[in-house]
């Protein structure tokens, strides 16, 4: 009980309660995640299962009965007679999973070459740090496609829609290591200088040892506003890569192949095929990147300055 006052009565904890804009972002964002988690649970249909659709029910408009069925669905259905509703539950967990992988991957990749580099200097940080340098010059979301590409070329063909997903994780997680590995470098060469390093140096402790147990911990802090921000960024990518039609496959949603889908029937009426998975693509990423924004300024206030 003690430690969950303390954390109560925290500065972070103090200033998220008197944050509107946290509060909301935050109860946006949860809802969201619950309903994707729990989509299996309170989907109306399941738009994975061939056997429940009936293609007489493609176009249905929301909350209008079905000419030829009778059928009435929340948000009306696509092309396929899927329930528009339930794609966008079942393709938000797409989103987020991919979105939660991609951002560890890259974390971890951009944490551990951030800390090698700062501790080891010289040679070795020149060519992390010049690997990163180039990498910045493109922009993320080409490097992802062109990782993307060469990963799917050496996938077997009968396996490429099994593993489109985690090709989507590698392909994003290695294009945004770059942030984590600065950031980690510029925060562990600040506390590499500090007398506990050297006082763990002066007892015998390994380079692993003293990386990992005693520099790593003290950094963690901008990882993880990092991490908030690059998830929706993540989430973000995974949708655009989807919707140039290189991302999940068609059998497996997300909410960016759903929002290429609803775009080739937006100017001939169906409207409601795009507009819903682009409004919770839109508050998806709107409220993490809020929560993230927060995040910042409450682990650095002069930030906010």
């Amino acid at each position: 009980m003690d430690s969950v006052k303390r954390a109560f009565d925290s500065d972070l904890a103090w200033s998220f309660r008197h944050s509107p804009v946290a509060i909301l972002s935050a109860t946006v964002a949860l809802l969201l995640i619950l309903a994707a988690v729990c989509a299996p649970l309170i989907a109306p249909y399941n738009p994975f299962d061939p056997a429940s659709l009936n293609l007489m029910n493609g176009f249905s408009r929301p909350m209008e009965p079905n000419a030829f069925t009778g059928d009435s669905f929340l948000l009306g259905t696509d092309d396929q007679g899927r329930d528009v509703l339930s794609t966008i539950l079942y393709g938000m967990r797409i989103s987020l999973f991919v979105g939660f992988a991609a951002v560890v991957f890259a974390m971890i990749i951009g944490v551990v070459a951030g800390l090698v580099a700062a501790y080891a200097g010289g040679r070795v940080d020149a060519i992390i740090m010049r690997i990163a340098d180039v990498q910045l010059t493109f922009p993320s979301i080409l490097v992802a496609m062109l990782i993307f590409g060469i990963a799917k070329g050496f996938t077997p063909v009968h396996l490429r829609d099994q593993m489109a997903i985690w090709v989507l994780i590698i392909s994003i997680g290695l294009s945004d290591w770059v942030q984590f590995a600065r950031v980690v470098r510029g925060a562990a060469l600040v506390e590499k200088s500090k007398e506990y390093v050297e006082a763990a140096i002066l007892i015998g402790r390994g380079p692993i040892a003293i990386i990992f147990r005693h520099i790593l911990p003290n950094v963690l802090s901008p990882v993880l506003v990092i991490a908030t921000i690059s998830l929706a960024l993540a989430i973000i990518a995974e949708a655009t890569l989807s919707f140039l039609g290189v991302g999940a496959p068609p059998t497996r949603p997300s909410l960016g192949t759903l929002i290429r889908i609803g775009q080739g029937y937006l100017f001939s009426g169906e409207w409601w095929i795009l507009l819903f998975p682009s409004l919770t693509l839109l508050l998806l990423a709107l409220s993490v990147n809020l929560l993230g924004d927060w995040l910042r300024d409450a682990l650095n206030p002069k930030l906010g300055d």
